[in-house]
């Protein structure tokens, strides 16, 4: 696994508790980075920090990052205790439901639309004023290659995933010339708990997106961890509202 210099980089992951999201935030620690990971499920988060223990202090916290309320708390809460973040990877995700679209409630939508696109809204406002005031940010989004393709019977999660594409590309542009650099990730099937569910909800779907993958394999997380790393560097200097894909050769658009 390479490093990167991030030495003296304060670094947020929301669903930093497993998957791609515990693995970036265990690269950071190899690369310097003070970091800090959100989740919903506590006990997940114990775990993962002593997971990381071994690489350094990792701060948790508690918290539902589709609700607006205890992002703010939350934030207030890690801004005070570093005074500032220089590096924001949003990884929260969930799949929700899937379903025909006829079937499907407005309170799935919703949820839906909560969790993977409002909860990128919540975070950037919440930490973006700080990274303008020093000049200086990397925010990191994370959406899905089903979001560029679609997928039959998962539309309010595709939906949610491509307001992450677009949401990245206009503030990525928006943010380009300031020094806070907005991208996103791509990735197709990986080995996290979230295709695990969508694996126990869509029995063989995860069997056909691998046969359309020209490496034959899922994702590692650790993979995925290093265009983050990469990303979240002051490596990364020519890249604003760009959409990385993390597809094992399956997208080449």
């Amino acid at each position: 696994m390479n490093t990167y210099d991030l030495k003296g980089k304060r670094a947020l992951v929301t669903g930093g508790g497993s998957g791609i999201g515990l693995a970036t935030a265990r690269l950071y620690l190899q690369s310097g980075a003070q970091v800090a990971i959100w989740g919903r499920n506590p006990d997940k988060l114990e775990t993962a920090r002593r997971d990381l223990s071994e690489f350094g202090d990792v701060l948790t916290a508690s918290v539902d990052v589709s609700d607006a309320d205890q992002v703010g708390s939350a934030a207030r809460a890690l801004l005070s205790e570093w005074g500032g973040l220089d590096i924001l990877f949003n990884c929260a995700g969930h799949s929700v439901a899937f379903g025909p679209f006829p079937t499907l409630s407005l309170d799935v939508w919703r949820q839906a639309h909560a969790i993977n696109l409002d909860s990128v809204f919540h975070t950037c406002q919440a930490f973006l004023p700080g990274m303008l005031d020093r000049g200086w940010g990397r925010i990191i989004n994370t959406t899905s290659q089903a979001a560029k393709d679609g997928s039959p019977q998962m539309s309010p999660y595709v939906s949610a995933k491509a307001g992450v594409i677009g949401l990245t590309k206009s503030l990525g542009r928006e943010l380009a010339a300031t020094g806070v650099l907005v991208n996103a990730i791509c990735p197709t099937v990986f080995e996290t708990p979230l295709v695990d569910e969508m694996s126990g909800k869509s029995p063989g779907a995860m069997d056909a997106a691998v046969k359309m993958i020209p490496m034959q394999r899922m994702g590692r997380p650790e993979e995925a961890a290093e265009m983050v790393a990469w990303l979240s560097s002051p490596g990364c200097s020519f890249n604003a509202g760009t959409v990385f894909d993390l597809s094992g050769g399956r997208a080449v658009y």
